[in-house]
């Protein structure tokens, strides 16, 4: 089991160690592990956080085969802000728990938004339903920057006060685009959010941010891939459209799954019935699969997730 999509190993997560420079827990905060299934695994989790006084608040567990199979879990906590020093109580957890158990795991801090960038092209609905549900409070996180290599959408990011920049992409020059959009980033964020960015980010830069990416593309893949999908759906008479949403990684648009869904289609629907259903659909799904990611309800393992409900 890893983490997304940068796992180090038996650690914790780099972003999430130090939380920027916090050195207390404020309120709760969530851990994530996974192992080889053995016995005492659960029991041994609990008496440590019992021991330092934790309120556990939310456990929920998974165990893929009894014998030797691979256990996941998330246990969310809360310790008073003045009980425990963060870096101590890793420390701690790291030589009691994770060494012992070979575990890969995580701790994070509920009460610290996450810095999220969001990287768009031209098409608006998802990152004009990710401003909005930001704007309700619905995502716990701070949403500072958008990054487009199109100019059309800057208005869109006025509208909620969000810094806008313009990365061009050209064809002959995509590492260009991809150093500045680096530097840009200047790894501060917790998160990138491809909202519709039509561009193929390469392994160098994917090896180069260390940031979880997700992205969402419409399910027809990859039976019709490339321009035009919902046209050519559209001429099979498909019956069912839908989104999905993954984890970026160097195999183009196939990283894990986090979050997918799907809407029934008939002889009456149109080509431009086909896609506004799939637009709607695309922006639920980003949405959720976001949403989970910030509340670390999300572990990958391989090509696969398993998202905490």
């Amino acid at each position: 089991m890893t983490l997304p999509p940068e796992a180090t190993g038996t650690s914790s997560w780099p972003a999430a160690t130090s939380e920027r420079g916090a050195a207390r827990f404020e309120g709760g905060a969530r851990l994530l592990l996974s192992c080889i299934e053995r016995p005492g695994i659960i029991a041994a989790v609990s008496q440590f956080l019992g021991g330092r006084g934790a309120d556990i608040l939310e456990s929920d567990q998974h165990t893929t085969e009894p014998d030797g199979g691979l256990f996941v879990m998330r246990i969310e906590f809360r310790l008073d802000a003045g009980d425990s020093d963060q870096r101590a109580f890793e420390e701690a957890f790291a030589a009691e728990i994770a060494e012992p158990f070979a575990m890969s795991w995580r701790l994070s801090l509920a009460g610290r938004r996450k810095r999220v960038a969001l990287l768009v092209s031209r098409y608006d609905h998802c990152l004009a339903e990710l401003l909005w549900r930001w704007r309700r409070g619905e995502l716990f996180a701070d949403i500072p920057l958008v990054i487009s290599n199109h100019g059309e959408l800057e208005r869109e990011a006025a509208r909620f006060d969000v810094r806008f920049e313009h990365i061009p992409v050209q064809r002959d020059a995509k590492g260009t685009a991809e150093a500045a959009l680096l530097e840009l980033l200047d790894g501060s964020y917790d998160l990138i959010v491809l909202a519709r960015y039509m561009q193929i980010l390469s392994s160098e830069f994917l090896h180069a941010v260390r940031t979880p990416i997700i992205n969402i593309h419409h399910s027809f893949l990859p039976a019709f891939a490339g321009a035009d999908p919902y046209a050519r759906a559209h001429e099979r008479g498909v019956k069912i459209i839908g989104a999905t949403a993954h984890y970026v990684t160097e195999e183009l648009d196939a990283g894990p799954i986090i979050e997918q869904d799907v809407v029934r289609v008939t002889h009456r629907d149109t080509v431009e019935d086909l896609v506004r259903k799939g637009a709607d659909l695309e922006r639920l799904v980003l949405l959720r699969a976001v949403q989970w990611h910030l509340e670390d309800r999300v572990l990958a393992h391989g090509s696969r997730t398993v998202v905490f409900p």
